[in-house]
């Protein structure tokens, strides 16, 4: 007869074998996946093989990403790691903070910071129009009271003086959501700013055009199962949903969004993208390169270009309701001197409006100052 040590050693390598034979034959049974919807992301697929991509390793490399990513039951493996980093006292996950019912994603400082900048002075210089600087502190700043105690993050109220001191028209977003910072002006699974929190952004620019903003209407909730990028990208998946509400009714308004090769028309929501893992992009239709938004039953004519980020989406259905014409140029997808084109446009105003986590590092802030 075996010792027990020695039965227990064989039991354990059994089980441990049997354990990656199944893992072994779960991945050929099972069928690729092309998405991820708790990642939120494209999954690879089974490269090519060739001998001049085995030859310079890139075959090797992009296998090695493809078992990674076809993993069998990854999306349950990546939640059980993390769940034991969370028992073992970790609170970072993927530079995202765990703050108590909560996510907070770590901000920080790009290279580029202080040259981004330089930009703006340009644009001022170069327009014809008013030029307003809106740039909104994440909610590592609002809310760093309730990072993880000795939690990292960029200083950002530091860079919002910096931006402060060019002298551009200045909309104080900071100011805005530090009063608002006991209600719900952030989702508590994504990195954007809600519904409310924008409405608070848009009162800010009102006030820093000397004009009263209109009250928050009626809230309507559109969904109640919104999970979020840092949802996907932190691995913490036993948080509750976020709630998603509207507070302006689209009726009469026209959006038209132009996607790099052709328009498409809707109104200010997309209602199709709730059923689906980006319900954020139910604002405008989430990312375009240039989206026109007219409302005939604004109260003034005039004509905004809008400089932005993804925040904007969730400011513009409040924007349109003061504004005849909004055109929403994003930098990272449509590339163009912003002066001459408000030119073109025939702009009445430009309002540079991004997050300071984006704007600090965007690689397209050239085309501010050209």
């Amino acid at each position: 007869m075996f010792p027990i040590k020695r039965t227990i050693q064989l039991l354990t390598a059994a089980i441990f074998c049997l354990f990656l034979g199944g893992l072994g034959l779960l991945h050929i049974l099972l069928p690729d996946r092309p998405f991820s919807p708790v990642e939120n992301r494209n999954l690879s697929q089974l490269p090519a093989f060739t001998v001049q991509k085995l030859a310079d390793g890139s075959y090797t490399k992009a296998l090695e990403t493809y078992l990674e990513d076809q993993f069998p039951l990854r999306d349950r493996w990546i939640g059980l790691k993390t769940r034991y980093e969370y028992v073992l006292g970790q609170r970072e996950f993927g530079g995202v903070y765990l703050c108590g019912d909560r996510l907070i994603a770590r901000v920080e400082e790009s290279e580029r910071a202080d040259k981004n900048l330089t930009f703006l002075p340009n644009l001022a210089e170069k327009s014809g129009v008013p030029v307003y600087l809106a740039l909104i502190p994440t909610a590592a700043e609002i809310w760093s009271d309730r990072l993880p105690a000795g939690a990292g993050s960029f200083d950002q109220r530091a860079y919002l003086e910096k931006a402060k001191a060019l002298g551009l028209n200045w909309v104080d977003m900071a100011g805005a959501l530090a009063a608002h910072a006991g209600e719900e002006i952030f989702y508590r699974t994504d990195h954007h700013w809600t519904s409310l929190g924008a409405y608070y952004g848009y009162a800010a620019f009102m006030e820093a055009l000397g004009e009263k903003p209109l009250p928050l209407g009626e809230k309507i909730t559109v969904s109640e199962e919104f999970y979020g990028t840092l949802y996907s990208s932190s691995g913490v998946h036993w948080l509750a949903p976020d709630q998603m509400d509207r507070y302006v009714p689209d009726e009469g308004i026209t959006v038209t969004a132009f996607d790099g090769t052709k328009e498409l028309i809707h109104g200010l929501y997309v209602d199709e993208f709730l059923a689906q893992k980006d319900k954020y992009a139910s604002f405008l239709g989430g990312n375009q390169p240039l989206v026109t938004v007219q409302n005939p039953n604004a109260l003034t004519d005039k004509k905004l270009l809008l400089v932005r980020d993804s925040y904007s989406d969730a400011m513009a259905p409040f924007l349109s309701q003061y504004f005849g014409e909004i055109r929403l140029l994003d930098l990272r997808y449509y590339r163009t001197g912003v002066a001459a084109y408000a030119e073109e446009l025939g702009a009445d105003m430009i309002l540079v409006c991004y997050s300071v986590d984006n704007f600090q590092k965007d690689m397209d802030a050239i085309f501010l100052g050209q």
